[in-house]
């Protein structure tokens, strides 16, 4: 049987398309950033021969048909570069296309020729001869054609076929016999808050000032002013849905309540309602509305709990039962994570023979949600759940609601929450919860803002939750929590809180990371402006954030040569590169004295890449001159762990 190779070269495409930059596993997850921000796309591009090729660089929105489309420009060594800038959040899709550009191929070897002397009249008719065959153009490309094509059939001359302005409309219309088009790789576009923000967790039972009175989304209300001042731009609620009855637990986690104890958020369900409803005694959904408005006027929007879990009393056990498993003994298989139990919740069975209403039915929660309001969602524990699930789930609720914002909670094995943050959840928590030694934050960083974790893990540096006391901060040490905050705030460009920490909470239960008397089981009533507090230090830091766009990136981050163990320093650059930010922060208590080497550290003024030339600490305004290509600073923790400076040219 005879072997057709011409169809084979014309199906394997006759150029080669290889190691293109940016993508995640080879295109099968989508490479993450922020409309507006220009779009990078390199790709090594050949074929055998001396042909002159031609490359582009097509995209479109995953819903649209038409392509739009940019030229590609070689760079080097075959290393091709296009650039596009998304206008619109959403998933995209990028193709890199390549062809051979015949008109000059022709172009460049009949001017050789022509240097050398020959001979060229039926090279000049061959040039021709491919003008009649271009018939891809617009408008004015095919007019300029038209006009070379009729000037040389009227005298002749090779110049007709030889203007820059010719070659240019040939680009456009001639045809391309061996365009050879990649694969199609996936871009997720999102809103700048998906890369940058400060988050303030609360308890929304907990913002009232009555002890033992359950509080309101209208205490929620008054408590705004005090959020915004902090600086903070995502308000985020821990579940607000009606709470089970059976099998609530009582304080510090006790198996059994005693009366008046109002359980725990995240045994979501009662007769009063499931995840679309509110819990009673918070208040209506009105009263929510007016609270995502009232953060709207504040400069803060809504995040809200997404825990896919149950109490035995929601509605979904007695409306679905075949959503739930059930133990050989005919009683429900309650929630557990040996050695915790958590009687008071049952989770879902994601592989029951009913799973696809069951998935639509959690779609439709997030939907009705961001409807109400909110387009931010703090997911509880996804890595419990099945991956294609959130793959699906979260495609879908960006389809129509493409600014739609996912974070992970995961704190789970490291390639298991990266998975996650390939399939579509927008940001991630972090292991920086635990990170405190030096070499383990520099480890760490290195690893968050390399390629290609780069390309699709965005990081949340929450410094506690409401799970989570790190040993770190059980010491209650003002110095401690100020660190670890700047760190927070500095290193990675969207960072979080847990109300509480700003008054320095710190009581655990003995040998545990863990809050005593958490407000998980129980309503707190606190003074937010006892004495002690660092609600201001906090306000400094996150002005800083806004004032400053190198804070507003995680992945320019470039750490100095200090030697002292007990400091750590950095240099965090904006994506434009015009703003430089050097930071050095304490990791003891003790007065530091370091030298900053900052013979590397540029800035662009206009088009130019500068030297810095002097640092402006950014909390004082006091201007200091480098000497020798670095600074010699002194830290007093006591004061402020933390000197931050911005870089001038």
């Amino acid at each position: 049987m005879k072997h057709n190779l011409t169809q084979s070269v014309t199906d394997a495409g006759l150029y080669q398309i290889e190691d293109v930059f940016p993508r995640v596993d080879d295109g099968a997850f989508p490479v993450k950033r922020i409309v507006g921000e220009a779009v990078e796309v390199w790709a090594d591009i050949y074929r055998d021969g001396h042909e002159i090729t031609s490359a582009a660089l097509a995209w479109r929105l995953e819903t649209d048909q038409e392509w739009q489309r940019v030229p590609m420009a070689l760079h080097a060594n075959d290393r091709w570069m296009g650039a596009f800038t998304p206008t619109a959040p959403g998933r995209y899709i990028y193709v890199i296309e390549a062809w051979t550009d015949e008109f000059a191929t022709w172009r460049h070897g009949f001017e050789l020729k022509r240097k050398a002397g020959s001979d060229l009249p039926v090279d000049a008719i061959e040039g021709a001869g491919l003008l009649t065959r271009a018939q891809a153009g617009g408008r004015q490309a095919s007019a300029v054609i038209i006009a070379s094509c009729q000037e040389f059939l009227k005298d002749r001359r090779a110049e007709s076929l030889l203007s820059r302005e010719l070659l240019s409309a040939m680009q456009e219309g001639q045809r391309r016999l061996d365009l050879t088009s990649s694969k199609n790789f996936p871009l997720m576009v999102d809103r700048p808050r998906a890369r940058f923000g400060s988050w303030y967790e609360m308890v929304p039972r907990s913002q009232g000032q009555i002890p033992g009175v359950h509080g309101t989304f209208r205490d929620c209300i008054a408590r705004l002013p005090d959020v915004a001042a902090m600086g903070f731009d995502v308000l985020y609620f821990t579940p607000i849905h009606p709470i089970g009855e059976k099998n609530r637990k009582g304080r510090n986690n006790a198996v059994s309540a005693s009366e008046g104890d109002p359980g725990s958020p995240y045994a979501i369900g009662s007769p009063a309602g499931g995840h679309d409803a509110i819990h009673p005694e918070l208040g209506t959904l009105d009263d929510f509305r007016d609270l995502v408005e009232a953060c709207h006027q504040h400069g803060m929007e809504v995040a809200l709990d997404f825990a896919v879990q149950c109490s035995p009393d929601h509605p979904w056990l007695t409306e679905h039962p075949q959503w739930f498993n059930r133990r050989p003994d005919g009683s429900m298989r309650y929630a557990e994570n040996p050695p915790k139990k958590y009687e008071d919740i049952v989770n879902p069975d994601f592989r029951c023979e009913d799973a696809g209403s069951l998935w639509n039915a959690l779609r439709d929660v997030i939907l009705f949600w961001v409807q109400q309001g909110v387009k931010i969602f703090r997911v509880d524990n996804p890595h419990t759940k099945p991956l294609p699930f959130w793959q699906w789930l979260i495609h879908e609720v960006q389809l129509k609601h493409p600014d739609t914002i996912f974070l992970a909670e995961a704190f789970t094995r490291p390639k298991l929450m990266k998975g996650l943050a390939k399939l579509g959840f927008t940001q991630s928590y972090t292991y920086f919860t635990w990170r405190t030694q030096k070499w383990e934050l520099e480890q760490y960083l290195r690893e968050l803002v390399d390629y290609p974790e780069r390309e699709f893990y965005r990081p949340n540096f929450f410094v506690n939750t409401p799970d989570i006391l790190p040993f770190h901060l059980q010491g209650g040490e003002s110095w401690m929590f100020k660190a670890r905050v700047a760190l927070a705030a500095t290193l990675s460009s969207s960072y979080g809180i847990y109300s509480g920490f700003e008054l320095l909470e710190h009581e655990p239960i003995p040998g545990k990371e863990e809050y005593q008397d958490s407000e998980k089981y129980e309503i707190k009533v606190r003074d937010w402006n006892r004495p002690g507090h660092i609600k201001s230090y906090i306000g400094e830091l996150n002005r800083a954030r806004r004032a400053n766009s190198a804070l507003q990136q995680t992945s320019n981050l470039r750490f100095l040569n200090v030697d002292d163990g007990n400091v750590i320093a950095y240099v965090k650059t904006s994506v434009d590169r015009a703003n430089a930010v050097i930071a050095a922060v304490a990791l003891s208590p003790d007065h530091r004295e370091v030298w900053l080497p900052l013979e590397g550290t540029h800035v662009d003024v206009g088009n130019e890449r500068r030297h810095i030339a002097a640092v402006e600490n950014i909390l004082t305004g006091e201007r200091y001159p480098l000497d020798w290509g670095g600074l010699r600073v002194r830290i007093d923790p006591s004061r402020d762990p933390a000197i931050l400076l911005r870089g001038l040219a």
